[in-house]
């Protein structure tokens, strides 16, 4: 469940914000502030509106250290991350005691897999190296069969026991951990409540293009995030929808950036966790909006996985939770299936 960033198309998207403020009435009196880099294979963008002669101070420094505490506590690619050395674990039933950063991150994700039914699961991940949208290279054609009843039989969030209120332990053999679906959304809500404590009130952060936007733009408006087209070759710049934020999470998953064709057949790096196999429901794209990005991210995964059909029917029952998914019908036109209130954030939001 490795999703797809549009990372170029959101530079270029507040660069434009930025010039926009600097033309907009009041600017004189605030500004939005920049703050950039890396993080979790990705990168980061942070605006953070001052007012004349105001500095950020140390917050560059302190949002650094939170991402690079988050990343030394989820990446699989760091040897001595917490995750690694849970998924190196070799002893059944042994507890293994977590930090708080992890536990809360768990949480939604146990909340993510029993509300979806198991289309979200943080044990996936065997699949996706299979598959070769992992740290392992593709192999030529498609995986056995065999190799997928194998690895289907890996994957068990269930199997994680929750042993007390920072330990967790394994109750199944082979059981590992990959929390890349969510560990973004996470890290931008880390981020914003860092910016909150210190003082500000309006700022957008963004990693690997999850948002959270809080308060207005310097022009007194509220934030505004396009969403790419979510077709193969788009240009990052190509927006599909714009949807207005404050107070609010914006998290989105696609199919049309990662993807091999075998004998004309796509397969993407959406993986049913269920199955075994890249999803071929026609779904290309799934926006969420919802109060915190940390459930955001994991259910934009899952709505891909889950469709339509049984995702849209989800969402209108969790309250402050939108979503916006969008399917490549058999004559290659995009179709838009909203829940009840996503409309109230876009202007525009199709037909």
């Amino acid at each position: 469940m490795i999703k797809s960033n549009n990372t170029i198309f959101l530079k270029l998207l507040f660069t434009l914000i930025v010039v926009l403020a600097a033309l907009a009435p009041g600017a004189a009196w605030s500004q939005a502030v920049l703050i950039s880099g890396r993080t979790m294979s990705t990168t980061y963008h942070i605006k953070v509106v001052a007012g004349a002669g105001e500095t950020l101070g140390p917050l560059r420094q302190e949002i650094e250290a939170c991402l690079n505490g988050i990343s030394n506590s989820m990446s699989t690619f760091i040897p001595g991350s917490e995750i690694t050395r849970f998924n190196n674990l070799q002893v059944l039933g042994q507890h293994f005691e977590i930090s708080p950063d992890f536990s809360e991150v768990l949480k939604t994700a146990a909340r993510l897999h029993r509300l979806t039914g198991g289309a979200w699961d943080g044990t996936v991940g065997p699949l996706v190296d299979l598959w070769g949208f992992g740290s392992q290279a593709r192999a030529a054609g498609i995986p056995d069969g065999g190799k997928i009843k194998e690895k289907l039989a890996l994957v068990d969030f269930g199997a994680i026991d929750f042993c007390g209120r920072n330990c967790i332990a394994k109750s199944h053999a082979g059981l590992s951990l990959d929390l890349a679906s969510i560990a973004k959304g996470y890290g931008v809500d880390s981020v914003a409540r860092l910016i909150a404590r210190a003082g500000w009130s309006d700022y957008l952060v963004e990693i690997g293009g999850e948002i959270y936007a809080a308060g207005k733009r310097p022009d007194g408006t509220p934030w505004r995030v396009g969403i790419n087209r979510p077709l193969p070759g788009a240009a990052p710049t190509d927006v599909y929808q714009v949807v207005t934020l404050s107070g609010k999470a914006l998290a989105t998953s696609g199919d049309y950036r990662s993807f091999f064709e075998v004998d004309g057949v796509r397969y993407s790096h959406i993986i049913d966790p269920r199955t075994g196999y890249p999803v071929r429901n026609g779904v290309v794209s799934a926006t969420v909006l919802a109060a915190d990005c940390t459930l955001a991210d994991g259910l934009a995964t899952a709505l891909m996985v889950m469709g339509p059909e049984g995702g849209v029917p989800l969402v209108n029952t969790m309250p402050g939770v939108e979503c916006l998914i969008v399917v490549r019908g058999g004559d290659g036109v995009l179709v838009n299936h909203l829940s009840r209130g996503f409309g109230a954030y876009s202007p525009d939001p199709g037909e």
